[in-house]
Order: C-alpha cells, then sequence, then structure tokens
C-alpha cells in the first residue's frame, strides 16, 4: 500500500450512565423485553431488512439472539442474560427486565454506587436466604409420587409462550406428553446418583398440534423409497446393530491431511470398494442385524447387506448419534478396519411407523431411557417456538430433581418478596447495616428501590391497562381488568391471586401495587392444597429463577459501577 490510514485513538467515556443517550437506549431495550412478559406479552418480529429469515418470539432466547445490541452497557446486561438461559433455559425476560428496573430505580435516589453495591447485595443475601428456607411462604416442595405439582410447572411454561399459538386443550395435551417424556428418561432403578437419559424432539410441521405424541426409543425419519426396501421386518426377538460414525461410502474424504499414495495399475475406487465389501463380509459373520451410519454408505455396500438380510439405514445425522450408543449400547465404530466384537450393541425391537406424510424407522430401546417426542404444529413459526419451549420446560423439570420444589408464579413471588423485604429491613435493620458504614436512611431508600423493581417486575404482567393490586396478609399479586369502576366491592371484581393459590373470597384488604402503604408481615404459612393435589397453580421454577434474581443483582450492581467506558473505534 502506498498510504496507510493512521490509528485513531480510542473512544473514553467517563459516568457513562448519566449520559441521555445511555438511558435512553436502556429503556427502550426494558420497553422490549417488558412488553413480551407473561402469558398476554405481546410477540416480536426480528428480521434483516436485505432479507433472510423472519423469527416471531417472545421469549429471551430467540428475542436475544436476533437483536443487535451494539453499546457496550448493553452488551453486558444481554451477554448476562443469554449466560443465564444457557444454563436454565427460563427466566431470560425476569432477568432481564429486573435488572434495567434496579438500575434505573437507583439512578433516582442519587446515592453513591459504592454504596448502592453493599446494599444490594446484602438485600439480595436477604432474598436468597428466604427463598431457600423452609419457612418461605412463596416455596412449594415438589412431591414426586403425585404429577399434579410438575403438570402446573409444565403448563405455566407453555402458557405463558403466546406465540406457540396453542389452545388450552393442546396446552394441557403438550404438558401431558412433555411430562411423560420426562419421566421415560428417568433409568427405573435409579439409586443416589441419578444418569437422566434422553428426549429427542422430531418435528412434524403443518400437522394439528393434537396429533403430537411420545414414543420410547428412537425415531428415524426415512424416505418411502428406503422403507421398501428395509420391509418386510420378520425378526422377532432382539436385534443386533452396529452404528458407524465413519463414512461408508468409499470416498477419501476421511483420509486426513497428507497424500495418498497409490502403485501403478491399482484402482483407487476397486480397492477402497473391496474393503467395504470386507466390512460387510465380517458384519454379516458376525450377525449383524442393523447396520446405522451417521453419513452416507455406499450403494454396492448396502445391496452387499441387505441380500444378507442385514438392515442399512444411513444418513442418520450426527445430532442423534449420542442418543443412538445410549439405546443400542454401541460404541460409533469410526474406522473400516477390523471391527471389536465390544462395539456391537442390540435393540430390543424394531418396527416402521407413518406420522403424516412422513415415514420413521422405530428403535424400540432394551431399557427406554431415551424418547422420542413427535412435535406437532401448523406452520414454521409456531412449530420453532413451540419446540424452543418445550426444551424449556424439560430442563426445568430437570432442574427440579436437582432442587425438588417450585416458586409461585404470576408475580406472587415477586410482590411477596417485596412485602418480606420491606419487613426485616423495618424490623431488623441493624442485621443488615452491621460492617458496612451505612445509615438506616440510606437502607431504607435502597430497599425501596429493590423492592419497587420487584414489584414493576410482577406488574409487567399486566399489558392491557388493568389495575395491580396486592393484598395485606399474603402479599400477593392480584390483577382487576381495566375501565373497572372506581369505587368498588373488590371481591366482586377479583377471582384468584395470580398463582391461582388464594381466593378473594378470603377476608383479605387490598391496595394498589405502587400506593404507599405501611410495611406488613407476609403470611409465611402455605395451605394443604399448595402441597397436595392443586391442578390450577400458576408455578415457576426454582432453581432458574433464584438463579435469575442472582444474575439480574449482580448484573446491576456491575452496570452501576462503571465508571469508564473505553472503545477502539480502529
Amino acid at each position: 500500500m502506498s498510504r496507510l490510514e493512521a490509528k485513531k485513538p480510542s473512544f473514553c467515556r467517563s459516568e457513562p450512565l448519566t449520559s441521555e443517550r445511555v438511558r435512553a437506549t436502556l429503556s427502550v431495550l426494558k420497553g422490549i423485553v417488558t412488553s413480551c412478559y407473561g402469558p398476554a406479552g405481546r410477540l416480536k418480529q426480528l428480521h434483516n431488512g436485505l432479507g433472510g429469515s423472519v423469527c416471531t418470539t417472545s421469549q429471551s432466547a430467540a428475542l436475544l439472539a436476533n437483536l443487535p445490541v451494539t453499546h457496550p452497557i448493553l452488551k453486558i446486561l444481554t451477554t448476562s442474560v443469554q449466560n443465564h438461559v444457557s444454563c436454565f433455559s427460563d427466566g431470560g425476560l425476569f432477568t432481564a427486565i429486573l435488572c434495567c428496573n434496579l438500575v434505573e430505580n437507583v439512578q433516582r435516589i442519587g446515592l453513591a454506587p459504592t454504596t448502592v453495591i453493599k446494599l444490594n447485595k446484602q438485600l439480595l443475601s436477604l432474598c436468597t436466604s428466604y427463598l431457600k428456607s423452609e419457612a418461605c411462604g412463596c416455596r412449594i416442595p415438589v412431591n414426586f409420587s403425585s404429577t399434579q405439582i410438575l403438570l402446573c410447572l409444565v403448563r405455566s411454561i407453555l402458557t405463558s409462550k403466546p406465540a406457540c399459538m396453542l389452545t388450552t386443550k393442546e396446552i394441557n395435551h403438550i404438558s401431558t406428553l412433555i411430562l411423560r417424556a420426562f419421566l421415560l428418561i428417568i433409568p427405573e432403578n435409579a439409586q443416589d446418583h441419578i444418569i437422566l437419559g434422553k428426549s429427542i424432539i422430531v418435528p412434524l410441521k403443518h400437522q394439528r398440534v393434537i396429533d403430537s405424541t411420545v414414543l420410547p426409543g428412537i425415531l428415524i425419519e426415512i424416505s418411502e423409497v428406503q422403507l421398501m426396501k428395509i420391509l418386510p421386518i420378520k425378526k422377532s426377538d432382539s436385534f443386533k446393530v452396529a452404528l458407524f460414525c465413519v463414512s461408508l461410502s468409499g470416498d477419501l474424504s476421511d483420509t486426513g491431511e497428507g497424500n495418498v499414495v497409490v502403485s501403478y495399475g491399482v484402482s483407487l475406487e476397486n480397492a477402497v470398494l473391496d474393503q467395504l465389501l470386507n466390512l460387510g463380509r465380517q458384519l454379516v459373520s458376525d450377525h449383524v442385524d442393523l447396520v446405522l451410519c451417521q453419513k452416507v454408505i455406499h450403494p454396492s455396500l448396502k445391496q452387499f447387506l441387505r441380500t444378507h438380510h442385514v438392515i442399512a439405514v444411513d444418513r442418520v445425522g450426527v445430532a442423534v448419534m449420542e442418543p443412538l450408543s445410549k439405546v443400542t449400547g454401541t460404541r460409533p465404530i469410526g474406522s473400516l478396519d477390523s471391527i471389536s466384537p465390544s462395539s456391537y450393541g442390540s435393540v430390543k425391537g424394531l418396527c416402521t411407523a407413518k406420522f403424516g406424510l412422513k415415514h420413521f424407522f422405530h428403535l424400540i430401546p432394551n431399557e427406554a431411557t431415551v424418547c422420542s417426542l413427535l412435535l406437532c404444529n401448523r406452520n414454521d413459526t409456531a412449530w420453532d417456538e413451540l419446540k424452543l419451549t418445550c426444551q424449556t420446560a424439560l430442563h426445568a423439570l430437570q432442574l427440579t430433581i436437582k432442587e425438588p420444589c417450585v416458586l409461585l408464579g404470576g408475580g406472587c413471588t415477586e410482590t411477596h418478596l417485596a412485602a418480606y423485604i420491606r419487613h426485616k429491613t423495618r424490623s431488623k435493620p441493624e442485621g443488615i447495616l452491621r460492617d458496612d458504614g451505612c445509615t438506616q436512611t440510606e437502607l431504607q431508600l435502597i430497599t425501596e428501590a429493590f423492592c419497587s423493581a420487584l414489584e414493576s417486575l410482577a406488574g409487567s404482567l399486566e399489558h392491557d391497562g388493568g389495575e395491580i393490586l396486592t393484598d395485606g396478609k399474603y402479599g400477593h399479586f392480584w390483577s382487576v381488568q381495566a375501565d373497572s369502576p372506581s369505587v368498588v366491592n373488590w371481591p366482586d371484581l377479583l377471582s384468584r391471586c395470580g398463582c391461582g393459590l388464594y381466593s378473594s373470597q378470603e377476608e383479605l384488604s387490598w391496595s394498589f401495587l405502587r400506593s404507599t402503604r405501611l410495611p406488613f408481615v407476609p403470611q409465611t404459612c402455605l395451605p394443604c392444597e399448595a402441597t397436595g393435589s392443586a391442578s390450577n397453580l400458576t408455578l415457576d421454577c426454582f432453581t432458574a429463577k433464584l438463579s435469575g434474581l442472582q444474575v439480574a443483582v449482580e448484573t446491576a450492581n456491575l452496570i452501576l459501577d462503571l465508571s469508564y467506558v473505553i472503545e477502539d473505534k480502529n
């Protein structure tokens, strides 16, 4: 080059949160995620103006993955939320909204960041200690001898994703299938250390949701031509299986780097084909009944195996290799050399199935720790959203094994927790202020900002202009439709609280969520139906929500502690 552009100096901004542009950008992000929250959340359509696929969603995983963010502060927030979702699948919107609320509320107070961060940590510790305690009024233990609480959890997750476009009947059907799929991956003889199996979601688009089903084992999609070549399957007892992760097509794409030396007059294609046929002879002599290949099988090898009554299925794909290994008990074979007898596995049975216009090869395992969830929906957009939701629900159930409890949903945990924190900081402030060098006034200001952030999060569930109330006994969330009379008998308008646990027919007093009210002690004793056979509760995953709370507070503290943002513009 005849000329080089001079290097630009880095761009440095001090006190980034005082910038009006940063505040406005943070407010826009908060508005986007808040409007997606809950069963009545509004959908977002993300697409590239130059073309490409369109994503319609209200889920944080899909939303943040497709939302272009350039400002460093927003990148910190979105990356923290995405990391949380990658670990726990659920609670992304909860985490993002709470983090935005905390930053926004603390900015109005004007206290030093070091003071805010200290007290935020103390309040977070107070929250987590309470949520983990047996005395917590919004924590329900899970009894695995009953499926009601688990069904409520799955149904709550499905209901909160409107882009799935499910009716009540369809939600109940899919909830039952997800729970059945979860139970199928739990080993029958599970001891203290449980190794869960795997649920494979098999797509079947443009079909009725109600046609979805769960089958033990693995469904492998095959063409109708392949199916005709495989049929009939006459053997009735167990099938010996060989699973290949290497190509059996006869090409040299898997030889790696380097040169291939071939003697003069030797046909490379014939030599490779001879090796494949020798492999086929070994499979036949070892009495293998089924050959599965991740990649392609050479037509001549297929014909040879078919002649000797060996079923050959290729192009199964990398996604099902691990489940196939688990179902069959095989070790994937990665070479064309002599095969060790220990590499073979078996399945209990083989059959074919047809769902919609697709044909499948069904492998029935000896021990069902792998299952296939055949998932149907009316169109591609709704199916993509439903698949992501089913994965979230399955992960939430798996997390519940580790922490066998759930939290009340529908905004009730947030309002109850806010009431509890207000009471604790008023009644025993010395327990929080020890060794922190903060005053009681600072504590009350930060407590109010923290509790208001939780209550605003709960209020984000209302998208239609309705009023939000909280009761003075349990501290639960109550929603009133818009355009209700200003002077009313509340029990006539209210039905049940957000989580569905309490009825308005109890002798309760209500106040508007954002109104000024005296701190009170929320009742922490749960009624019997909460731990028994309650069938209409709205619930949240305990582990995901607790982690989301921690991530939101820690990320808000990190953002509040930023003094400079330095960007390299080169």
